[in-house]
């Protein structure tokens, strides 16, 4: 973060507390004052007529954020430099804005406490405003003050917290912060004064680049003796005072990336010593123990390092990653949350689709059903049909058998009228047996695509499944099932077109058949009618005419087409007298 970042988050605050009526809006004169503090306090040249020169437009009415921002940058942070008191800079707009916005009554720290975690809260928050520390930072910073106070952290504690902290805002201000820090719930069972001293050790640590401070004994370069300082080392120095009150410095020691720090053996009476060598003086130095030489040592060489290759100090770089990191998973969530969308989107669609589909398909099997009810209904009334004409073929062939069983014919052309019957009836049987055939062959047809349709129908519902699951693939896959379903559509409609076909076909083929018959009949009408001058001249001449008597009581035959004509000992008796007929020569010898 630049030092413009910096300045900019500490005038936002005192800027929000000249807001009364928080309209977002400042009077002029206030702003008048807040520049002519900011330019002393940071040593910059002030003009107090650019301010009217800037907005001499609007004379009369406040200034916006917005309408202050360019004259803030053009007149003081691009003419500020590093030289002043960062401290004296916080403090001036601390004390515009924390009347209006602290309830100090309500806290068990001081004013000066506050002050500093106000300043913690700073360097911690987001760098968008209005300014808010996210759940990570105020961990890393409970943490901290934590470990400063020489307690332990409680993670189940902060864990609840959070949870109560997401269900309102996931983010705190500074106010917030100071009253959650100041209230106590995170330091219980510790005094005022310990946790005065943790956040004076993150304050110390986080804004003025403490890395490490402590007492340790300096040997001195003219007397030679050796003193005790406090010492406190930051990113590019190290100071030293006579007390850790830090109202008396006694010098420094300059830092850079030429600077070496190497341990030396004891001497003098002196233990744990170690040597500090700047570019310009080499001071020597006795810790209190090894652990104390050992610590110093590394973080010497921490910041020597860090300065060789330009980095800031650790706990700033850690704070930009994590933000970074923050930024990082932001985009990243925000890029899922996109893709979730497009997905829901194309997901929705899909389902649309899908719906489509299966209404299509629904109104294809209701279809499919309706035709089914009007075949099986044509069906129906061609059998009713059917079975009218075989009524009317029984009756007409009873009359004809009455007919018959009156009249008495010559035996040859009996039998020949007889064998012509035999014929008609073996081709009507045959008829009706492909007539049988046909409707089992239509009827197995039918089954088969219903149980074909059936089985469709399940393996659909199993592809419509796996689509759902594949919705990548789905698009080509439901083209090429739709594609697939057209087809089998097609395919059935031919198969019913052709069942139709065979069923008129079947239909002209009895309709023949019903006028052989009748030809027949006919023929056997005229048969009839010539032989009636037949039948005295046979009972004249050869004494054997004989009247066909009504047949016996007994069980008849059954056919296709009825009752039969005559019984069973007739038709032997008949069939005996064809053979005799048939085979004279044999009957002579």
């Amino acid at each position: 973060m630049s030092l413009r970042d910096e300045l900019l988050k500490s005038i936002w605050h005192a800027f929000t507390a000249l807001d009364v009526d928080k309209s977002g809006k400042v009077s002029k004169s206030q702003l008048k004052v807040l520049s002519h503090n900011l330019c002393t306090v940071m040593k910059i040249p002030h003009d107090p007529v650019a301010l009217e020169e800037h907005f001499k437009d609007d004379d009369e009415g406040p200034v916006s954020n917005q309408g202050y921002m360019p004259y803030l940058n053009k007149f003081i942070l691009d003419k500020v430099t590093d030289n002043f008191d960062r401290q004296d800079f916080n403090k001036m707009c601390w004390t515009l804005c924390f009347r209006k916005n602290m309830d100090q009554s309500q806290l068990f720290i001081s004013n000066d406490d506050a002050f500093k975690i106000w300043c913690i809260f700073n360097f911690l928050s987001e760098d968008r405003y209005p300014l808010i520390i996210v759940t990570e930072e105020i961990e890393y910073f409970l943490r901290k003050l934590t470990e400063a106070m020489g307690g332990s952290w409680v993670e189940e504690r902060f864990e609840d917290y959070k949870l109560q902290l997401n269900s309102k805002q996931q983010s705190l201000n500074a106010w917030e912060l100071i009253k959650l820090v100041g209230s106590g719930h995170f330091s219980k069972g510790m005094d005022r004064q310990t946790l005065s001293m943790g956040i004076n050790e993150v304050y110390l640590e986080l804004i003025l680049d403490v890395l490490k401070q402590g007492y340790m004994m300096k040997k001195g370069h003219k007397r030679k003796n050796w003193t005790e300082r406090w010492f406190m080392l930051k990113p590019n120095s190290i100071s030293y005072y006579v007390g850790e009150d830090l109202t008396d410095q006694k010098g420094d020691i300059l830092l850079d990336g030429n600077c070496t720090v190497e341990p030396l053996q004891d001497k003098e009476g002196k233990k744990c010593l170690f040597l500090i060598k700047s570019s310009h003086k080499s001071f020597e130095i006795s810790a209190s123990d090894k652990k104390k030489k050992q610590e110093w040592i590394q973080a010497v060489q921490t910041c020597v390092s860090l300065l060789r290759q330009g980095w800031p100090a650790p706990h700033r770089e850690a704070r930009q990653k994590r933000r970074e990191l923050r930024l990082k998973q932001q985009a990243e969530q925000e890029e899922l949350e996109l893709r979730m969308r497009e997905l829901q989107t194309a997901n929705e669609a899909k389902q649309l689709e899908l719906e489509n589909m299966r209404k299509a398909l629904e109104d294809s099997a209701a279809n499919a059903a309706e035709e089914e009810r009007r075949r099986l209904q044509t069906q129906t009334e061609l059998q009713d049909r059917y079975k009218m004409d075989l009524e009317r073929e029984k009756m007409v062939r009873q009359q004809m058998e009455e007919q018959v069983a009156q009249k008495s014919t010559e035996l040859e052309q009996y039998l020949q009228r007889v064998r012509e019957l035999e014929d008609m009836y073996g081709q009507l049987e045959d008829a009706l047996e492909d007539e049988r055939r046909a409707r089992q062959d239509e009827e197995a047809v039918r089954r088969l695509q219903a149980r074909r349709l059936l089985e469709e129908e399940a393996a659909k519902r199993a592809e419509l499944e796996q689509i759902h699951l594949r919705q990548q693939r789905a698009i080509s896959e439901t083209e090429a099932e739709k594609q697939e379903l057209e087809k089998e559509r097609q395919a059935k409609e031919s198969a019913l077109q052709a069942a139709m076909t065979q069923l008129e076909e079947l239909e002209q083929e009895r309709q023949g058949a019903l006028q052989q018959y009748q030809t027949v009949m006919k023929k056997l009408e005229d048969a009839t009618n010539n032989t009636k001058t037949w039948k005295h001249k046979v009972a004249e001449h050869e004494g054997m005419l004989r009247l066909i008597q009504p047949g016996s009581k007994g069980p008849t035959m059954i056919t296709n087409w009825g009752p039969a004509a005559f019984s069973d000992a007739e038709l032997s008796l008949r069939q005996k007298k064809w053979q005799e007929m048939k085979n004279p020569p044999t009957q002579a010898q």
